[in-house]
């Protein structure tokens, strides 16, 4: 072979073996990406050619699939009470992708999990039609129901947790949108997506997880958990150093309370039950920032939440005088909480002090319902002793029996809470939001259910606002169901 021949020879032989390489590469190497790439359409005919697994509430789907209208996608996804559940399951959609549960389980709904492998090779032998599997949540149909009808047409948000377990059993937020009316992939469904999306009132939002709020007075249950922690109190009947007026440290202003209410030198019992700013921006100014940073972050703030939907982190600031620690130690200032911080709160204390981490899928199974994967509990924190923590209850008892949450009460259960009316706006000229924070005890002792509820009602009249009017009742009747649910 003479010379040019040979090169030519070796130069077409590295080209073959370029192309080798680069076609294994593309097989093995790169396969993976892009078998999941966003813009490879035989991903999605195959993703929508078969039912889509179903999200489970109390053994029955809240999901289903329908065969779609036109188009090269097979089948798209439906849901039942759409508006009501779409907080906890998201949507899944031809155009535009999912979100929440329906994309963190996708793999499992679309029967693509590796965990499913034997089932889908066994269906290319038997003939059946592929499946996806199916995610079996913690939440309570009745205890949703009552959440989402309590909020009715106000804008506001509904926590319910278990505080034994963790078990996440309402989640609810409104306004709200139904996530079947984006499933598809025509004009109609991107313009529905888009009237959502421009809507001021933001029905997509889920404000029980991403919305972080003002949480007044319901704060107030944190100051006293840091206080009883720390040594500052350790008697909650006996009087508090608590002059009235209290000027706030380095300020030439006073710390005004709500009213013509008895807080001079209140007990910490009884500044919970009428809700003494005073007594509580004090005992935070007396505990200072450091140590009422220990204590709420024991219970969660400043770190964001995946249930395993992530949750925004509610914020209590790290560096803060005096002045900024006691209006923030009263739910004001740059404290922001979500609902379910709040209903974490509630449950820790009502746990005598552990705080259980916060879930809401209990299992992961096939399509026959075989278990793959289940949840167990697990402790997140201890924010408070047990000792300190029934103080705490005795507390929030009282609040309930005797005072500003007296609408929370349930025959046949003892309710304790706290009511929170969170200024907002600048020199807080906005409405402010009402909460509410309770949890309900069983005859035996145990408690099943903690609530956190905030309402944003920019109807009302500002002095109708109070969290023991607007919130409280929604409130008892999310731990009515679950202890109904209990009989």
């Amino acid at each position: 072979m003479n010379k040019p021949l040979r090169r030519v020879a070796i130069f077409c032989g590295l080209l073959v073996l370029a192309l080798l390489v680069r076609v294994n590469w593309i097989q093995y190497v790169k396969a993976d990406e892009l078998s999941k790439a966003s813009d490879n359409r035989r991903v999605l005919i195959d993703r929508y050619a078969h039912k889509r697994g179903d999200i489970i509430v109390d053994g029955k789907a809240i999901t289903g699939s329908k065969e779609s209208p036109r188009g090269d996608f097979k089948f798209q996804r439906t849901y039942k009470d759409g508006p009501m559940w779409a907080p906890v399951t998201g949507f899944t959609s031809q155009a535009m992708g999912s979100n929440q549960i329906e994309s963190i389980e996708d793999s499992i709904l679309t029967g693509t999990d590796d965990r499913l492998f034997i089932d889908r090779t066994l269906s290319m032998f038997t003939g059946d039609k592929k499946q996806g599997g199916n995610v079996v949540t913690t939440l309570k149909g009745a205890a949703q129901k009552a959440a989402f009808k309590g909020l009715g047409n106000r804008k506001g948000a509904v926590a319910a947790i278990d505080p034994r377990s963790g078990a996440i059993l309402a989640l609810a937020s409104a306004p709200s949108y139904d996530p079947s009316l984006v499933a598809g992939s025509t004009d109609q469904d991107t313009a529905n997506w888009q009237k959502y999306e421009k809507d001021p009132d933001k029905p997509t939002a889920n404000r029980a997880l991403r919305e972080t709020y003002p949480p007044g007075s319901t704060f107030k249950v944190v100051t006293a958990a840091a206080a009883l922690e720390h040594g500052l109190i350790d008697d909650i009947d006996e009087k508090t150093d608590s002059p009235l007026p209290w000027r706030l440290p380095l300020s030439t202003k006073n710390l005004p309370n709500e009213g013509n209410i008895p807080c001079k030198d209140a007990s910490l019992r009884n500044a919970l039950r009428v809700s003494c700013n005073t007594v509580f921006g004090k005992v935070g100014a007396d505990l200072g920032n450091e140590k009422m940073l220990e204590t709420v972050e024991k219970f969660g703030f400043n770190k964001e939440q995946f249930v395993p939907v992530r949750s925004s982190a509610s914020v209590f600031s790290q560096k803060m005088d005096g002045a900024q620690t006691a209006l923030s130690s009263i739910g004001q200032f740059n404290t922001a909480t979500t609902p379910l911080q709040m209903a974490m709160v509630t449950s820790a204390i009502a746990n005598d002090g552990k705080l259980m981490k916060p879930y809401m899928i209990d299992q992961l199974t096939d399509p026959n319902l075989d278990v793959l994967e289940k949840t167990n509990p697990t402790e997140m924190s201890q924010p408070l002793s047990g000792d300190n923590a029934q103080k705490l209850q005795e507390m929030m008892e009282t609040v309930v029996k005797d005072g500003t949450g007296s609408r929370a009460q349930i025959d046949g259960a003892t309710v304790g809470g706290k009511t929170g009316t969170a200024q907002h706006g600048v020199d807080n000229s906005e409405k402010p939001y009402a909460w509410f924070i309770s949890y309900a005890k069983t005859g035996n002792g145990e408690s099943p259910v903690a609530v956190a509820v905030v309402v944003e009602d920019d109807n009302a009249n500002r002095e109708d606002i109070s969290g023991g009017g607007l919130a409280a009742p929604i409130a008892k009747s999310v731990m009515q169901a679950v202890l109904d649910d209990k009989k």
